[in-house]
């Protein structure tokens, strides 16, 4: 009687061994997801930003040339650039301006809701466990 006990003990154990791995597996998962999902918006807001940056540069090329044209003839043409460089400008506050704003709603690449899922099922356990 004592061996079908330690059997039917032994089975239990490893039906919970089985259970924790397969919740431990689909933490893993939820914080890859997480982690994966944080990081393209990332990803977006550098890529913003690096169209900014590849914007202004060109603004300061196209202001360069309005001061150069303007100096040479005094005539409209040095306008024509100077409204280019602005129009350039304006964009590229808008790309800054949605690019902090895609950074800042990613937040820190943090998995948190696989770490609340674990502490939710680490509590589970050990409330359980009494």
């Amino acid at each position: 009687m004592a061996s079908v006990k330690m059997n039917g003990v032994g089975g239990a154990a490893k039906e919970v061994v089985e259970r924790v791995r397969s919740i431990v597996r689909l933490e893993v998962e939820l914080a890859l997801l997480e982690i994966k999902q944080k990081v393209m918006k990332i990803a977006v807001g550098i890529g913003l930003g690096a169209g900014a940056a590849v914007l202004g540069v060109f603004a300061i090329a196209f202001f360069l040339a309005a001061a150069a044209a303007g100096l040479a003839e005094a005539i409209p043409l040095w306008a024509s650039f100077l409204c280019v460089g602005v129009a350039l400008l304006m964009i590229v506050a808008v790309l800054l301006a949605l690019s902090k704003k895609s950074i800042a709603a990613a937040g820190p690449p943090l998995p948190e809701q696989a770490i609340d899922e674990a502490r939710l099922t680490t509590e589970t356990l050990i409330h359980d466990g009494r």
